[in-house]
């Protein structure tokens, strides 16, 4: 078995928790100890029998922490299945909205009330944009994600939200459809998501600390076609639930008997080049790049606007039935439920019995 997240916590988690115990945030806290105690006995499970050798099998419990690399493909996969229901059959495209580099400081001691400002004024300067009758000239769609990380896990914060190539008439009665191979001006929603961010951020006490440059500078905005709805899923999907890394990414780790001295070696793909580099960190560093994307407790990371919003998906429903059916499941966009198996047995291939249950391990708290 390869290196995993879960090696390096349990390693150093409380050498790091004993150093930054002043200033740990409560979610780091509880993502650490999520991720080391992940299958393991701490957490219970259950214990098989092999019905021919009498080998024994341990399957320990899962987390579910939204931030573990082990728990987040189920959660993806029961997301897919039920975004389809959201499909109209029209040409879909990516928004992106990042934040300035001059803001990251602020957004990383400020997380709930500025990724917040971000979802809000990105998804409202997209809509409002949208009405102008030279682009779309009506109320569009947005599904909206949070990415706080780039491949090699530094600090990024940005939404990248999926919308359908058009949008519903002012009278709720027809589809006005985008241009073809276009939908917004990304130049124009740069300098309006830049003035609704100011304006939110004018309230709170934050605005004081920003530099004046930086409602001056161009903000970054990024506009791309991905495809048709099936294509979009499988485009989005991977925004939703991946965690900053993944066990995969991992390469090695050389402990050297302590965070500040061991090392972590991962792999990533450059944005512009999709290059395979390598990069190592002390644990320590490590760790705390991790744990920079790790959200506040409750915060909503997905987010629907516009005819997608809650609140008036009737509106959805009856743009599905004046479009028509969204067309056949893309085979390489199909989830396909898996059957319950056997658990065979490692050693002999045979079948495996259910034992009982295994309860948890009480264990004294970090």
């Amino acid at each position: 078995m390869g290196v995993e997240l879960g090696d390096i916590f349990r390693r150093y988690g409380d050498a790091y928790r004993q150093k930054y115990s002043a200033g740990l945030l409560p979610s780091h806290g509880q993502a650490m100890r999520a991720i080391e105690r992940c299958r393991t006995p701490v957490l219970g499970g259950q214990v098989y029998a092999c019905t021919s050798c009498g080998e024994l099998h341990f399957s320990y419990h899962s987390c579910r922490n939204r931030h573990c690399p082990k728990c987040q493909h189920a959660q993806t996969e029961a997301w897919l299945v039920g975004q389809r229901e959201l499909l109209l059959p029209v040409a879909y495209y990516l928004l992106t909205f990042t934040l300035p580099a001059e803001l990251r400081k602020v957004a990383r001691e400020n997380q709930k009330l500025i990724y917040g400002l971000l979802f809000r004024a990105s998804a409202q300067a997209a809509q409002k944009l949208a009405r102008d009758a030279r682009f779309v000239g009506g109320q569009i769609g947005l599904i909206g994600a949070l990415h706080t990380w780039t491949r090699d896990l530094a600090y990024h914060p940005h939404v990248h939200y999926l919308a359908p190539g058009g949008g519903m008439s002012g009278d709720r009665q027809a589809w006005l459809p985008a241009r073809r191979n276009f939908f917004l001006p990304v130049k124009a929603l740069s300098r309006l998501f830049r003035a609704t961010f100011q304006r939110a951020l004018r309230d709170t006490p934050l605005y004081a600390q920003i530099p004046a440059k930086v409602w001056r500078q161009a903000w970054v905005v990024h506009c791309k076609a991905v495809g048709n709805g099936q294509a979009t899923l499988k485009y989005l999907a991977p925004y939703i639930h991946r965690v900053a890394i993944s066990n995969r990414r991992l390469i090695a780790f050389d402990d050297r008997g302590s965070m500040e001295a061991s090392q972590v070696t991962f792999q990533y793909r450059t944005s512009d080049t999709g290059q395979l580099k390598t990069r190592t960190l002390s644990a320590e560093r490590f760790m705390q790049r991790f744990l920079q994307h790790v959200l506040p407790r409750g915060f909503v990371k997905v987010r629907y606007y516009g005819f997608f919003g809650a609140g008036v998906r009737e509106r959805l429903v009856f743009l599905q039935q004046l479009l028509g059916p969204a067309g056949e499941i893309d085979p390489c966009t199909q989830t396909a439920v898996a059957p319950v198996q056997d658990i065979l047995c490692p050693k002999c291939g045979k079948p495996m019995r259910l034992l009982g249950a295994l309860a948890p391990v009480l264990c004294r708290s970090p």
